[in-house]
């Protein structure tokens, strides 16, 4: 594959710390604040983090090695279909190898179409807060509150607006002039905040039934769901299989480490999600709030609290300024393959590629916005039996997380296990043939295969 007459060869990242910044920036979503902890504290508190930690550094780890690889190794294009196919060249294979990239870009960019639209809540929520609508609020008007956001197309639309225009303005910049500034900004204060909401919760809320219900280990309530459980939640959580990390490996220079750096930001993705349950749950067991109760836990659950607590105004507004921060860091690294795609078939300059991508994500993406209230009652897909019932909003989430990922995954780690070229992908990852790659080998080649049809056949009958 060739460079086209517009497009250059990717720029490079100005440190590792702005790789690392962005990489986990990109792995920290939304899910990771109000999910994981949840998930964890249901499902035997420490002991499912073990087991998670387990898959996430047998698993994720691996895989995110892989994806920086192929994007450093293929680095004539930022677009990770071309990245693959160039990759597979220089091993002698098919360029069709590519379309396992695109299958990945596709994947990112579905998931786009219904992220911008969650996003747009935090935003919203943001204004309540700082606006002190949650002073004194009731169970019922928080569940109405909630509810009036989500029946008025109007204020959704004008959020998700918003969020796309951010997410483009920031990739039409490039590398090092939009997302590592952006990042510098946004991941600082996510980690402010956090610690600031940590210190808060502690202080004002019941810490110690936080702990006995994240960490205190509970093996009997561990079954096959559970591990299930945990094996998808390492998986998303660490965002494999979305070009992201291939996109952001053709930045990367040859001195920073792949193997390394792939075990931070694992790290620093499951520290994250650790200290979101530590800055929420302490706040919800002080107030005897319900804890099933999903992304109403943030959005109608904590408003209450925020609302009787001392400082709650102001503690409130850092709270979901925390969750925009993690919201649009995985925006502006969900957004950067699709970019790179664009710009790399269109022969068209980066800036402009942003422009058209952007323009798609605002148009399709408007679907989601809508399966709140004006098509709540449309359901697309529903002749065909696992879509019976899912608006356009479940549609694209369930393609997303259960076929095409999985899907993707899979390619991936048969494509850099089986058919990329074996030395080419050993000097990339900086790995002497002993031990460590061996190790790296087989996972990649015979556990991670088997872990992700686990994960696509648990997905598509559960």
């Amino acid at each position: 594959m060739t460079v086209s007459n517009t497009q250059t060869a990717p720029e490079n990242w100005s440190s590792r710390f702005t790789f690392l910044m962005a990489s986990v920036g990109f792995a920290v979503g939304l899910g990771n604040i109000w999910r994981f902890p949840y998930v964890v504290g249901e499902n035997g508190g420490s002991a499912f983090v073990l087991i998670y930690l387990l898959f996430a550094f047998g698993i994720g780890v691996p895989l995110v090695m892989s994806e920086w690889a192929i994007g450093r190794r293929g680095r004539v294009t930022a677009s990770a279909s071309g990245s693959v196919a160039d990759v597979a060249v220089q091993a002698g294979a098919s360029a069709n190898w590519g379309r396992v990239g695109g299958i990945a870009v596709l994947a990112v960019f579905m998931l786009m179409l219904f992220y911008t639209t969650v996003a747009g809540w935090t935003m919203d929520y943001f204004v309540r807060g700082v606006a002190g609508d949650f002073n004194q609020i009731t169970a019922v008007e928080s569940r109405t509150m909630f509810a009036e956001l989500m029946a008025n197309p109007s204020r959704l639309v004008f959020w998700h607006t918003v969020v796309c225009i951010l997410t483009v303005y920031i990739n039409s910049l490039g590398l090092n002039a939009g997302i590592e500034r952006a990042v510098k900004v946004l991941m600082p204060a996510l980690f402010g905040c956090m610690i600031v909401m940590v210190i808060y919760a502690a202080t004002v809320g019941d810490l110690g039934a936080a702990v006995e219900f994240l960490l205190t280990p509970d093996f009997s309530r561990l079954t096959g769901r559970t591990v299930l459980l945990a094996l998808g939640q390492a998986f998303f959580s660490i965002g494999i299989a979305m070009a992201v990390m291939i996109t952001y490996g053709s930045y990367l220079d040859q001195r920073i480490s792949i193997p390394q750096n792939a075990v931070i930001v694992v790290g620093a993705d499951t520290l994250v999600a650790l200290m979101a349950g530590f800055a929420i749950f302490p706040i919800v067991f002080a107030h005897g709030l319900p804890l099933d109760s999903g992304e109403g836990l943030v959005f109608q659950t904590l408003p209450i609290a925020f609302g009787d607590l001392p400082g709650g105004r102001i503690f409130g507004s850092i709270f979901f300024l925390l969750l925009i921060a993690a919201a649009i860091t995985s925006c502006i690294g969900n957004f950067a393959p699709v970019v790179a795609w664009t710009e790399d078939r269109l022969d068209v300059s980066h800036a402009t590629a942003a422009a058209i991508s952007g323009a798609a994500m605002w148009a399709l993406g408007l679907g989601s916005v809508f399966s709140f209230n004006l098509l709540a009652g449309f359901h697309p897909l529903s002749f065909v039996g696992v879509f019976e019932g899912k608006t356009i909003y479940d549609s694209f989430d369930f393609i997303m997380s259960n076929m095409l990922l999985p899907a993707g995954a899979f390619l991936i780690s048969i494509f850099i296990g089986w058919i990329a070229d074996r030395e080419g992908i050993r000097e990339e990852l900086g790995l002497s043939d002993g031990p460590a790659y061996r190790i790296w080998r087989i996972l990649i080649r015979y556990v991670v295969p088997v872990a992700v049809a686990v994960i696509f056949i648990g997905g598509i009958l559960g």
